[in-house]
């Protein structure tokens, strides 16, 4: 757990407050009897991140929806067998909560990113 302590630890150049005030925005992409759960940062929201030919653009037709608490998104993820998480604070409280294992996160300039896809067999 220190190594994910260490990757997403929050930093206070981006405005991020403590876990617990923070917001994100989800919102769910369907397409006929499939759903895709996408949450963001709210303070992230619009922005686009590159490194090593990586783009990562967190565009609002794709992640503005709801904006709700960190942990209100944290129980909706939940309800959902695929799902993109975009943002230190929404990323690292996944990882606390057990969604996402440390190893399946991808950092792009210095931003998390992590999918969850859960198979029903």
């Amino acid at each position: 757990m220190k190594i994910v302590e260490q990757r997403l630890q929050l930093d206070p150049f981006r405005g991020a407050d403590t876990l617990s005030s923070c917001e994100a925005y989800v919102n769910v992409k369907r397409c006929g009897k499939f759903a895709v759960i996408a949450v963001c940062d709210a303070d992230i929201l619009g922005e686009t991140f590159k490194e090593r030919g990586i783009v990562l653009q967190v565009k609002e037709e794709f992640y503005k929806g709801v904006k709700v608490s960190v942990e209100e998104a944290i129980e909706m993820i939940k309800g959902y067998n695929v799902a993109n998480l975009v943002g230190k604070n929404i990323v690292s409280k996944a990882v606390e909560v057990g969604l996402v294992h440390e190893e399946a996160i991808l950092v792009i300039e210095g931003v998390p990113h992590a999918m969850i896809m859960r198979m029903k067999i």
